[in-house]
């Protein structure tokens, strides 16, 4: 009888042990099996997240070489051929100067612009350099406004910085009523002697004072959702007109950095772009002009930090016209860090580019960054 109840407790306990054994690793099968969905949908949706969070990936794997060498190109819109040569060079932009406006309505201005944008199978970057004063690309037409926008200067006299952000929000709103997305201003320059070239076009204060102007304006166009331009980097200061020469700027470095404030001011405003001059800062890069030398962009990158759109001066300027040939100049401010060309000579610089990438002169890395920062652009404007 003892046996008999000793041999069914062990029996009990044997069976307990067997279940609770089951039980242990059915329930350890089915959290790992929960996890593993979970991981499985923590993977899918990360990965969607991730897609989802860069649309452009898409846009660049499927664009061909000759597509991404043209994003790099904002040209003056060329007198003949304009809807033909957007499709035929896929360029990235086109800039109007006074011979684009001139007699010109509101509205066929705008089914101009229009024209453009229908024929661009990625919408072009459309700017015109509305500084106020002696450049007044569009509002020099009375069809298209009142009368043309003032000087940053008159403005701030007449009626200080309320005056300069009314003015402003008034060029952003024709500007954008007319189709034209990129603002090339303002004048980050400093320069504090009248007989400068320069000096009718800036502010007119010193390095602080200009800063205020730059974040200002910087900051009311990008409200407007209108892209903005600082410019000419590194600063011009009391230099001469590079428009009609090559000119050399012998300032110490510690001058030439003063001039850096409003720019700096201007990117902690969050600007779109900075344009570099063609002036050869002898302190930063004696042996090429600003806009083709490395050194210089180096310093925009590195030491003030800008992750935006870097483009050149006009290139058909004497300034860099009379120091290199147009196909190897697209070229040189390519590989010096620009993400834009501004160009007429664009038929013959980007095959010259094409070239060179297939070349492995100018690496297809450096081709998909700059393409990817001004297609990221185009997205903050709205145009993608």
């Amino acid at each position: 009888m003892g046996k008999k109840i000793v041999i069914t407790v062990e029996v009990i306990v044997l069976i307990a042990v067997i279940i609770g054994t089951y039980f242990f690793f059915t329930k350890q099968e089915t959290k790992s099996t929960d996890k593993k969905e979970t991981n499985q949908t923590t993977q899918t949706t990360t990965s969607t997240t991730s897609k989802e969070a860069d649309p452009l990936d898409e846009l660049m794997d499927k664009m061909s070489l000759e597509e991404k060498v043209g994003q790099l190109f904002f040209v003056r819109v060329p007198e003949i051929n304009q809807i033909e040569d957007v499709q035929a060079y896929h360029l990235g932009g086109y800039v109007l100067f006074s011979r684009d406006t001139d007699g010109e309505t509101q509205e066929s201005l705008r089914q101009k612009i229009a024209s453009y944008q229908e024929a661009s199978e990625i919408p072009l970057l459309i700017g015109s350099d509305e500084e106020g004063g002696t450049v007044t690309r569009v509002s020099q037409n009375p069809n298209l406004a009142a009368q043309p926008f003032a000087s940053p200067q008159a403005i701030y006299a007449a009626s200080g910085w309320e005056g300069i952000v009314a003015d402003t929000k008034q060029k952003a709103a024709l500007l954008s009523d007319l189709g034209i997305n990129t603002g090339l201003f303002p004048i980050a320059d400093v320069a504090t002697d009248p007989n400068a070239f320069i000096y009718d076009r800036t502010i007119g204060l010193d390095a602080q004072g200009t800063s205020e102007f730059v974040e200002k304006v910087v900051t009311t166009l990008k409200e407007a959702k209108s892209g903005s331009t600082l410019k000419h980097f590194p600063g011009y200061g009391n230099n001469r007109d590079s428009h009609v020469e090559i000119v050399t700027d012998d300032r110490p470095l510690a001058e030439v950095e003063a001039d850096y404030l409003p720019f700096e001011a201007g990117i902690k405003a969050g600007a779109d772009s900075i344009l570099v001059s063609h002036n050869i800062i002898a302190s930063i890069d004696s042996d090429a002009p600003a806009s083709i030398s490395t050194k210089v962009h180096e310093v925009l990158r590195n030491q003030l930090n800008f992750d935006g759109v870097v483009m050149t001066d006009d290139m058909d300027m004497a300034g860099l016209a009379n120091f290199i040939s147009q196909e190897e100049a697209g070229l040189k401010a390519l590989q010096a860090g620009n993400d834009l060309v501004m160009s007429s000579s664009y038929q013959q610089q980007i095959p010259y580019v094409i070239q060179a990438v297939q070349n492995g002169d100018y690496s297809e890395e450096q081709l998909n960054e700059s393409v990817r920062r001004v297609l990221t652009w185009k997205q903050q404007l709205g145009l993608i």
